[in-house]
């Protein structure tokens, strides 16, 4: 219902929009198709697109749902998590980079657009009519390894600057230099190797990946100069638990739990399936849950972009310490960023000491859970 006056076509177009958004994904199994959802909405002038149907059909009722909430019978099996809002890194005095000990960054040319065109935005969608073409080859005479260098320290800078107690000039200029070495050292290989022969193809290609350099030169020297990396606490909810977790509902697959404080746990996929039936019942697991309405999130950056990683599982197990575990089968470029991030923060919630211990694994398969059980248990001891 819209509640104000509305002066623009757009806004009553978004209105509808999220009117339309579909709250149910089951299945009609004479149709083999989703059932249909309807809408009611007033107040908004919406008139150009027609009806489906004239026929006076009342909607059939929505499939119950699932509750899901913490369930007070099962108060044993509730855990509890901090709430972390960032990770601070303190960094040792003389910054230093040994070149030796540094991964190459592979860059491949067939993993970038070669033909790149820009419009102007008007009443928020882009105007093609104004549409003109980017000129990559343009693009690699302006961005010379100079500007490359300083584009990739400023951003370094940024990350670092939090956590510097030193100064701030010094700071950008060694990070200039340290950036050039590393651009100087031959550490960036691109396939195929022609490229690496043509000047201008050269900077296109590392212009074009400047995220992906800066999170691998950072990386290199938050591991060589990190002295201490401290948590940061949301003041408000500093630590979080299954119990904090409001009541919803889903029509998704789910089952009830032995060892989860949560009522249900929901599956995305029959692995998902599988492997919390082998939680719920390996004897290593003294509690679990699905992370899921939880709120348990870990910042990390992948393409320059902040974003929030949700692990799949957190699990209790018998010697009291924790274990993250995220089902995986394809690993990606954005599934490592993950990892580095996650390692961090379970190195400062390791190096607080008031969570217990922490450590994280990940399930390339359902059969490989009773393993990684047995793992974590040993590397807990």
């Amino acid at each position: 219902m819209g509640i104000r006056a509305f002066t623009s076509q757009l806004l009553c177009e978004q209105v509808v929009g999220r009117g339309l958004r579909r709250t149910a994904y089951d299945i009609n199994p004479e149709t083999n198709l989703l059932e249909p959802e309807y809408v009611n909405i007033f107040g908004v002038p919406f008139t150009f697109i027609p009806h489906e149907s004239n026929e006076e059909t009342t909607p059939a009722p929505p499939q119950p749902k699932t509750e899901i909430k913490p369930d007070p019978e099962k108060q044993e099996f509730e855990i509890s998590f901090p709430n972390i809002i960032r990770v601070d890194y303190i960094y040792k005095p003389e910054l230093k980079l040994n070149l030796s000990q540094v991964e190459p960054l592979e860059l491949d040319a067939f993993d970038n657009s070669t033909l790149a065109e820009l419009a102007p935005i008007v009443d928020g969608k882009p105007d093609v009519t104004k549409i003109k073409g980017i000129d990559l080859e343009d693009l690699g005479r302006k961005f010379r390894m100079q500007k490359i260098a300083f584009e990739t320290a400023r951003d370094i800078f940024d990350q670092m600057k939090p956590g510097w107690k030193g100064n701030r000039e010094y700071l950008l200029a060694k990070l200039i230099r340290l950036v050039e070495d590393f651009i100087d050292s031959g550490l960036i290989r691109i396939s195929p190797p022609l490229f690496n022969l043509d000047e201008i193809r050269r900077r296109i290609i590392i212009t074009l990946n400047l995220s992906k350099l800066v999170q691998h030169i950072w990386n290199a020297i938050y591991l060589e100069n990190t002295e201490a990396i401290e948590p940061v606490f949301d003041q408000n909810h500093p630590i979080r638990s299954t119990g904090d977790m409001r009541l919803w509902y889903t029509g998704k697959p789910c089952e009830y739990t032995r060892k989860s404080h949560i009522t249900c746990c929901t599956f995305d996929s029959t692995w998902e399936a599988s492997e919390a039936f082998e939680l719920d019942r390996n004897p290593n697991v003294e509690a679990w849950v699905k992370n899921d309405h939880l709120g348990f999130e870990i910042l990390y950056i992948f393409e320059g972009v902040v974003r929030k990683y949700r692990p799949d599982f957190i699990i209790r197990i018998k010697t009291g310490s924790f274990l993250i575990l995220e089902t995986k089968g394809r690993y990606s470029q954005k599934d490592a960023a993950k990892s580095v991030f996650l390692d961090q923060w379970i190195q400062a919630v390791n190096q607080h000491g008031g969570f217990g211990f922490w450590q994280r694994d990940i399930s390339r398969n359902p059969a490989d859970v009773k393993m990684i059980l047995d793992r974590a248990v040993s590397l807990s001891k």
